[in-house]
């Protein structure tokens, strides 16, 4: 039932906008996805591994704190443009080690645990902790995870969306800013309420959709949103069915079978980086409708084909700018087609 869930995210705020936020204590301790950080006082220099980090700290007026960034899906949203171009990019994609500790961060604030962790792309926790420099790894990517198992992960347990307010709130505790966390958080939490209410009053019982991140090549399977990521949670949350079954972040699935299910919706990613072609969506969108398979989904054939950008199916405040741009894309489509 949406309404329940509505009114529980009503009473959430409620009690957030009644607690006081404490200032921070140093030194502060925090265990953070097998690590315990020690933080003598608030970092001044950090440099973020993946969007969603260097995003939340701009909303929480940390720019100046950011000393380089990397991990690029989509361009900077405009609202931080001038606080971006003041800070060094790394890299659009994986930086090298090196890149970093040159910046002699005193945080490394990481999204993906395939880019800092036992198989890190750019380095262990351990190399970084060696040299004093603490990574702090969004729990979201590590919690009910194991990233061991799949290219991108497999997730034991549903993603919870509580590890973004984690995040914000230990980010936060971590900059003595806690007030700033909070509001950011009870943003968010309102935000998500409003978007469940678009959707409410949609008759969803048998909607269902794929969702389409990115593919190899345009004529191999397409990586898609496993069945307890990210972007089956937002489905979810609007009572729309995920086709994918697998457990894998972004497994890859062949078009007859996404065929064969049928979804009801189709959604896909617009991205800025291109490190493969289907990173562009347009050549998703010429492929779908000229593809012999995938022209012939209904999906397809009424048009109801969904675009977001990358940022909103990653655990980051973008996510709720795309729970909001699915609730009011599916609130507008006809269903009897």
């Amino acid at each position: 039932m949406l309404l329940p869930r509505i009114a529980t995210l009503i009473t959430g705020l409620s009690l957030c906008a009644m607690a006081q936020a404490a200032p921070t204590a140093y030194p502060l301790t925090i265990d953070n996805c097998g690590s315990t950080l020690t933080f003598q006082h608030a970092p001044t220099r950090t440099v973020t591994i993946g969007q969603a980090g260097t995003e939340m700290l701009y909303a929480m007026g940390l720019s100046d704190k950011v000393v380089g960034t990397s991990l690029w899906f989509n361009n900077v949203l405009t609202k931080y443009k001038a606080q971006d171009d003041k800070i060094q990019r790394l890299a659009d994609n994986e930086p090298s080690f090196e890149s970093v500790i040159g910046k002699r961060p005193e945080l490394v604030a990481v999204e993906l645990e395939w880019m800092v962790g036992p198989q890190g792309a750019v380095g262990t926790r351990e190399q970084f902790h060696e040299l004093k420099i603490p990574t702090y790894l969004l729990p979201s990517d590590c919690e009910a995870k194991d990233n061991l198992v799949g290219a991108d992960g497999t997730r034991l347990a549903p993603f919870r969306i509580e590890t973004i307010y984690k995040s914000v709130s230990q980010l936060a505790q971590i900059f003595d800013v806690q007030e700033r966390g909070q509001q950011l958080n009870d943003e968010l939490k309102a935000s998500l309420a409003r978007s469940i209410a678009t959707a409410q009053g949609k008759q969803l019982k048998d909607a269902s959709a794929l969702v389409w991140f990115s593919s190899a090549q345009m004529d191999i399977e397409p990586f898609v949103a496993g069945h307890k990521g990210i972007p089956d949670f937002m489905l979810s949350t609007l009572g729309v069915r995920n086709v994918v079954e697998s457990d894998e972040e972004w497994p890859t699935v062949g078009w007859e079978t996404i065929a064969k299910a049928n979804p009801t919706f189709l959604v896909i990613a617009r991205m800025d980086r291109r490190r493969f072609p289907a990173d562009d969506y347009e050549k998703k969108l010429a492929f779908l409708r000229s593809d012999p398979v995938t022209r012939n989904m209904d999906a397809v054939k009424h048009n109801r084909i969904i675009i977001l950008d990358a940022m909103a199916m990653q655990a980051s405040l973008r996510m709720f700018d795309g729970i909001e741009q699915l609730a009011t894309a599916i609130n507008g489509y006809d269903l009897s087609q």
